[in-house]
């Protein structure tokens, strides 16, 4: 398709047509020096001759500023400083990967892969580094790049247009003409090696706090409040994918959009393959895994993702991750160090749990003085006692572990560790349910450690977002006494606050704010924010969904909840009994009253929905609408979506390519419809 006439064009009236010309020659020369620069790695020109346009552009947008047009090569740097991050609710969601630890998982996965799409032949599949950095979606309309979101939980990330916008490898107008109207890429930010060394150098220079590694460099870079900082960041971008596409098309296959969107401007990691099965992802991972550190960015694996789409449509997601892709992580780096004890440490739950506190140790870049035991049984089996050496681990964002004890260096009088009676926090009795490996405090509220842990979750950048409001913080209010629950933290006062450590009139404010910026949440948010046993995002987001109100969960016995899609009785049973116990009911009471809120969500009344009581199963390749939409529609219309065809299944709607679930529907019996015949469904039901 060809490009739209661009929104920010000049008028003709506003300056001579010799210099908006002129101004358009230099935009044209400077992008496609930076395509070249960046993306071909091939510059065409000397950095001097470079500046020297980009100075002369300068001059003329300075003469006539109606010529600084947003995607414009001078308007990429600089911009005021934001007083936070609004959030951005991704149209796609952006799913995590599985991942695979061993030669065994990957044959597997292909197996699996192979299995259900009912086929002995190998699978060609795209593989590429798994970069270690920060994923994002960025969204070009018209060819302009107008919003950039971090990955955040998968359905809603932090607006971060205004830092992406510095970064050099990142284009702010594609290049060609056959780009869709609204595109939708998705890419990993990163720091490469070069430049974090040359970061961490000027820091020592200036005095400043070294950066630990690349990743968390590239983290504290992009969520910078002043894009100025960003700028002066080594930051760079790989894409690695395509989310929503609207008013246009990008080829069939993996491998080949990503040859487009490198036609198309955008930098692609020049070490992308395409393999045949499991070997040719094998032996990808042998060569990759061999270059490693001679590499120029930081990678913890690699990624293999079947390339065809039409396939990838048919295999499907299961939870929050594709059945097409599997991430293949290279072995746990690991190093000996002592114990120097072991503590334990009390959950928002109440879980005790054993953690090793260790002599310090840099293990793949971060030094590492504490090691989770993950519960008793672990360090029974384990016998790790004060004063061993023991061998611990750590895989990418993995929290370090201690993998075994040098058994013949352990020290004579190294007493075995036994599990306390008492919580060591509040004194209450530590109870241990019969088939359960956590033991539990008994405290509940009254315990400062479950009370301080409920609130950080509460307010963790996946739950209330209270920006500003970090762990210390939260352990100086609750020692204080100034918080009892979450409900408390929207009754503090600003003179409250300025009393705290470290904490002015200014800080004071901004928290306030953030406090008041939190209530307009999601009920989803929300839900996860209670911190109920066992119910994450995933499921929050199903009982957002299923029940479309806090009053209707509230009200759901065990055996409603177990009526939406993937809740079983073990969870119904700790959301059911949350809700009845009175504490709950005075927090929720206390948080509602204090002005939480979030839009209503549209959810049919029993036996009104469309779908309502009907178990489907999606299949094939949809051309109207991604399949995750497609689900999200039939959940809308009380319908249940589920991945495979059973004596249950009341419905099989199918695409292109159907394969196997098709067939399997009509040889029982079970009822189909076409990709059309379901658009009709929707139409006549008014989604």
């Amino acid at each position: 398709m060809k490009n739209k006439k661009n929104e920010n064009s000049i008028p003709d009236e506003v300056c001579p047509d010799q210099v908006r010309s002129e101004a358009d020659q230099l935009r044209s020369a400077l992008n496609n020096h930076n395509y070249k620069y960046y993306v071909l790695d091939d510059p065409e020109v000397p950095d001097a001759e470079y500046d020297r346009l980009f100075k002369a552009l300068q001059h003329l947008e300075a003469k006539y500023p109606q010529l600084a047009v947003p995607d414009s090569p001078t308007q990429r740097v600089g911009g005021a400083l934001v007083d936070g991050f609004s959030q951005v609710t991704h149209e796609l969601a952006m799913l995590s990967l599985d991942n695979a630890f061993s030669e065994q998982s990957v044959y597997e996965f292909d197996k699996r892969v192979r299995d259900r799409l009912n086929t002995d032949r190998e699978i060609s599949y795209a593989v590429e580094p798994k970069l270690d950095g920060l994923a994002i979606s960025i969204v070009y309309k018209n060819g302009v790049l107008v919003q950039a979101a971090t990955r955040g939980d998968g359905e809603t990330g932090e607006d971060v247009t205004h830092n992406v916008r510095t970064i050099s490898s990142v284009p702010l107008r594609l290049i060609g003409e056959d780009y869709p109207g609204h595109l939708e890429v998705r890419g990993e930010i990163f720091m490469p090696k070069a430049g974090f060394d040359a970061l961490n150098r000027r820091a020592a220079e200036s005095g400043e706090k070294a950066f630990m590694n690349p990743r968390n460099a590239a983290a504290g870079s992009l969520r910078q409040l002043d894009p100025g900082v960003t700028a002066t960041r080594p930051l760079d971008m790989y894409f690695y994918g395509v989310g929503l596409v609207r008013d246009g098309q990008v080829p069939e296959s993996h491998s080949t959009a990503l040859a487009k969107l490198r036609e198309w401007g955008l930098k692609v990691c020049p070490d992308i393959q395409v393999v045949q099965g499991a070997k040719g992802c094998l032996t990808y991972y042998q060569d990759i895994g061999s270059r490693r550190d001679a590499l120029p960015y930081d990678i913890d694996g690699v990624v293999y993702k079947v390339d065809d789409f039409a396939l990838q449509a048919n295999l499907g997601f299961v939870s929050r991750a594709p059945r097409w892709a599997i991430a293949h992580k290279f072995p746990a780096q690991e190093e000996l160090t002592t114990v120097i004890d072991v503590e334990w440490q009390v959950g928002r739950t109440g879980a005790v749990t054993p953690v090793a506190r260790l002599e310090p140790v840099l293990v793949g870049g971060v030094t590492v003085s504490n090691a989770t035991l993950h519960n008793f049984d672990e360090l029974q089996r384990k016998d790790v006692r004060p004063g061993d050496t023991v061998v611990i681990r750590r895989a990418g964002d993995v929290i370090p572990e201690v993998v075994k004890v040098i058994a013949d260096r352990r020290p004579v009088k190294a007493t075995k560790v036994k599990l306390p009676d008492r919580c060591p926090v509040c004194h209450s009795k530590i109870e241990r349910i019969a088939d359960e490996a956590v033991a539990r405090c008994s405290g509940g509220f009254y315990c400062s450690a479950q009370r301080k842990e409920s609130i950080k979750h509460f307010a963790s950048r996946k739950a209330l977002d209270i920006d500003g409001l970090g762990s210390k913080l939260i352990d100086q209010l609750v020692d204080e006494d100034l918080v009892q629950s979450p409900a408390d933290l929207y009754g503090l006062t600003k003179e409250q606050l300025i009393s705290l450590d470290r904490m002015g009139g200014k800080s004071a404010d901004n928290l306030m704010q953030a406090f008041e910026t939190s209530k307009k949440t999601t009920l989803q948010r929300f839900l996860y924010a209670l911190g109920i046993r066992e119910v994450g995002e995933a499921t929050s987001l199903t009982l957002a969904r299923h029940f479309g109100s806090l009053e209707a969960v509230i009200a759901a016995s065990e055996e409603m909840l177990q009526e939406a899609n993937d809740i079983g009785p073990i969870v119904a049973a700790h959301i059911y009994l949350y809700f009845q116990q009175p504490r709950n009911k005075e927090l929720l009471h206390g948080l509602l009253n204090h002005g939480i809120c979030w839009p209503e969500i549209q959810v049919p009344l029993a036996g009104s929905g469309l779908f309502e009581g009907k178990t489907i199963v999606l299949t094939g390749t949809f051309a109207s609408m991604p399949r995750a939409e497609a689900k999200t529609r039939i959940q809308e219309l009380g319908g249940k979506v589920t991945s495979s065809v059973t004596s249950k299944t009341d419905l099989v709607i199918y695409g292109e390519n159907p394969g196997s679930k098709l067939d399997k529907a009509n040889k029982n019996g079970v009822s189909v419809a076409t990709e059309q015949e379901f658009m009709e469904m929707l139409e006549k039901a008014q989604v």
